[in-house]
């Protein structure tokens, strides 16, 4: 059962902080050596030295290489502070799946590159067992990322980035992929919300580049639907620049995700400080965003109303 109502420790003496978008980590660089507790426990540390307490711990589908019962042994190494997500298929997960992953002790779920588009009826069974159950979702919206981004450098001008280029042609991730940014929209998640109301989604990357607006358009009108403000640095500004955060976007509707390399945790929650001060955040709007809203959708915390 979750805790209800309780604030984890400040142990580092930092506020507290709730990531939802962390991905169990993996050893790119050499897989067949993958190190799961070394890597693991070099996560939470990098983590809880930023000030997270809570962190989302997305395992298996597409990213995993384990069954779904290994991801949960590994999350045990510090129970305080993973919370398990599976990542799931919704075209491949059935309802009678997602209800045995929730038994197990996942208590969200995230869903990345589907077949078809997010809202295909084909994919309520899955979403009205993460209903029925009481798991959020997390969804991919927009472009999929990594490698080189192409707005910041080149592989012609930066070692760097030539270095990783080289590598994913090394790693085989250049082949073709049934994948599209179409398939991902914020505004499948208004179709779904309107579906299955009770539904809590939180939709990745502020909606991604080139889909703020539609991602503001659905968090302005339906009730349990969030973004997360990880992305990397060009969101990062975007939120800034674009008037994002408090302006266009509620900072209820708001919470942060790191979905970085474990040497990244700390610039970006450095980052997202910096976003308060730029954006006039008070302490409990930046708390909002920092914890308590993602408390409030993993049922951690019992949401409040105004007094009338």
């Amino acid at each position: 059962m979750n805790s209800v109502g309780t604030t984890p420790s400040r142990s580092t003496g930092k506020p507290p902080i709730w990531d939802v978008h962390c991905h169990f980590p993996r050893n790119w660089e050499d897989p067949d050596n993958p190190e799961y507790e070394r890597l693991l426990d070099e996560r939470g540390d990098a983590l809880r030295a930023a000030g997270v307490v809570k962190a989302s711990l997305l395992s298996g589908g597409r990213f995993g290489s384990l069954p779904y019962e290994a991801y949960l042994e590994f999350a045990k190494r510090d129970e305080d502070l993973w919370v398990p997500s599976a990542v799931v298929d919704p075209g491949e997960t059935s309802f009678r799946e997602i209800k045995r992953l929730h038994e197990m002790g996942y208590q969200g779920l995230k869903i990345i590159g589907t077949k078809f588009a997010y809202d295909d009826p084909r994919y309520f069974p899955a979403y009205a067992a993460a209903e029925e159950f009481g798991m959020p979702i997390l969804m991919h919206l927009g472009v999929i990322g990594g490698g080189v981004d192409y707005a910041i450098t080149h592989p012609r001008r930066d070692p760097k980035a030539a270095a990783t280029y080289r590598r994913m042609q090394e790693m085989g991730r250049m082949q073709p992929r049934d994948v599209s940014a179409i398939r991902m929209r914020p505004f499948h998640l208004d179709t779904i919300a309107n579906n299955f109301p009770a539904l809590r989604l939180i939709g990745a990357h502020m909606g991604g580049t080139g889909n703020y607006d539609e991602a503001a358009s659905v968090t302005r009108w339906r009730h349990h639907v969030f973004l997360d403000m990880s992305g990397g640095d060009t969101i990062e500004r975007h939120a800034v620049e674009r008037k994002l955060v408090k302006h266009e976007i509620g900072v209820e509707k708001l919470t942060w995700g790191s979905d970085c390399n474990t040497d990244e945790i700390a610039s970006h929650v450095e980052h997202l400080e910096q976003i308060f001060v730029d954006c006039g955040l008070d302490e409990d709007e930046a708390d909002r965003i920092r914890y308590r809203n993602a408390a409030e959708i993993f049922g951690f915390e019992q949401p409040t109303l105004a007094a009338e």
